[in-house]
């Protein structure tokens, strides 16, 4: 399976609450909800494109446990989100989550790095699907385990929360295989990493 990650971000880098006020309020975080007067039909024809092609979901246990306290509640068959993660299978990456009730969910406690090799050494056509979970985006990508990566960019600066990049990390070069502004001035890229970042000087002639 192809490992495929989705991340909403801010301008400024942030990933924490997206999706509302009260959606993940950890460290104080205040300022949740940020993405909601942007996400306009074309961004939500995009999301809907992504959800027809997952064959199984790898989440942190942050972002599971918002989506298991509301994805279960949507019923609608039709729903191309909620049908997706409410049928198939979900891997979570913790330590700490012991018995899930959302149906089809494994827990990965030891060795993720090899697990998550096991999981993309299936053969299945469809993508392991990563949304969210920015600590774990951060593992897969130092570890070189994306193989696409979609950043969807909204225009706003947050000023605080949590940031999908570190200070410090791994430097890697990204090969753009698309692009699109939404009329809602939303930025959607995707990406494939290929390899360490590039170098060189500038000069003036």
């Amino acid at each position: 399976m192809l490992l495929t990650a989705t991340m909403f971000l801010s301008v400024d880098g942030v990933y924490q609450g997206p999706g509302g006020r009260n959606e993940d309020t950890s460290g104080g975080f205040d300022r949740g909800g940020w993405l909601v007067p942007h996400f306009d039909e074309e961004t939500g024809a995009f999301m809907t494109e992504v959800f027809a092609r997952p064959a199984a979901f790898l989440l942190g246990r942050r972002t599971y446990e918002i989506f298991a306290a509301s994805w279960p509640n949507a019923t609608n068959p039709d729903d191309p989100v909620a049908s997706k993660l409410n049928s198939l299978p979900k891997f979570v990456a913790s330590r700490t989550l012991k018995d899930p009730a959302w149906a089809n969910t494994t827990v990965l406690q030891d060795d993720l790095e090899q697990a998550v090799r096991d999981l993309k050494a299936r053969p299945d056509d469809g993508e392991l699907q990563v949304h969210g979970s920015g600590r774990l985006l951060r593992f897969l990508l130092e570890h070189e385990l994306v193989d696409r990566l979609n950043l969807l960019v909204f225009p706003v600066i947050v000023g605080a929360g949590e940031r999908l990049f570190p200070e410090r990390g791994l430097d890697t070069r990204l090969e753009l295989e698309s692009s699109r502004t939404t009329p809602s001035g939303t930025h959607i890229s995707t990406y494939r990493p290929a390899g360490r970042a590039e170098y060189g000087e500038a000069t003036v002639e």
